[in-house]
């Protein structure tokens, strides 16, 4: 009896193109990709773009909680033992491209190819160190300097290949939620960082190597990120 070898299967091709439980989505800036309290049903993978995942509680505030660029996927809780709502929307910030997975296409594709199912683990594991590392940042550090980081972040500064010369267009609001500060902090240090060489900010945000100094050595030019403090402002 001869026996066939099973097809090599192949990550990238399956998350670069549709397929049988998976299509291949278009979205605009500000369309989401889901919305708090929709039925979770599908995952998704993010093929070109940048987005960002917010909640907002009862008394209708929203807190942007991270932000996602290409090779991530987003919506993994559609994959608990039960299939129940989302906790978060999803919101594309520029054009985005996406792979959207059917739950059980993507269950399915989890048990039965041990290369995909590492590829998704790693994927989990990154983000639980990210979760983990904001929240040190949260705890520990001033707004300057997560602020810092965010930037620094955004802009893929520490992952392979050159990072972005320009980061997608981001509001002080956003940016506010994201280190827990206020809009006119978030400006005070955006014009700081400005003047000292670390970024060039004309609507839309480029950063250099050197903001690597606040976040890393703690570093201002003849101060310390906790300064200055500023009369009028509301605290951190």
């Amino acid at each position: 009896m001869i026996e066939f070898a099973k097809p090599t299967f192949d990550a990238a091709a399956f998350l670069a193109s549709a397929g049988l439980g998976r299509r291949i989505v278009q979205l605009a800036p500000k369309q989401a990709f889901f919305s708090q309290g929709s039925q979770a049903d599908a995952v998704f993978y993010l093929q070109n773009g940048r987005a960002k995942v917010t909640v907002v509680s009862q008394a209708g505030k929203e807190a942007t909680i991270t932000l996602l660029s290409d090779g991530d996927f987003v919506g993994e809780e559609a994959l608990a033992g039960a299939a129940g709502l989302r906790l978060a929307t999803a919101t594309a910030i520029t054009d985005c491209t996406a792979l959207k997975i059917g739950r059980d296409e993507m269950i399915r594709v989890m048990h039965e190819e041990h290369e995909f199912s590492d590829l998704f683990l790693k994927f989990l594991l990154m983000r639980s160190m990210r979760i983990q590392a904001d929240l040190v940042d949260q705890l520990f550090n001033s707004s300057e300097r997560r602020l810092a980081r965010i930037l620094l972040l955004m802009a893929e500064f520490g992952q392979a290949g050159e990072p972005e010369p320009l980061i997608p267009k981001i509001s002080q609001e956003t940016l506010a939620e994201m280190i827990g500060t206020t809009r006119s902090r978030v400006s005070f240090f955006m014009n700081r960082f400005r003047k000292l060489g670390f970024i060039e900010y004309n609507g839309r945000i480029r950063v250099y190597k050197s903001l690597l100094n606040v976040v890393l050595h703690d570093q201002l030019p003849g101060d310390n990120a906790e300064k200055p403090r500023i009369s009028g402002l509301p605290g951190e």
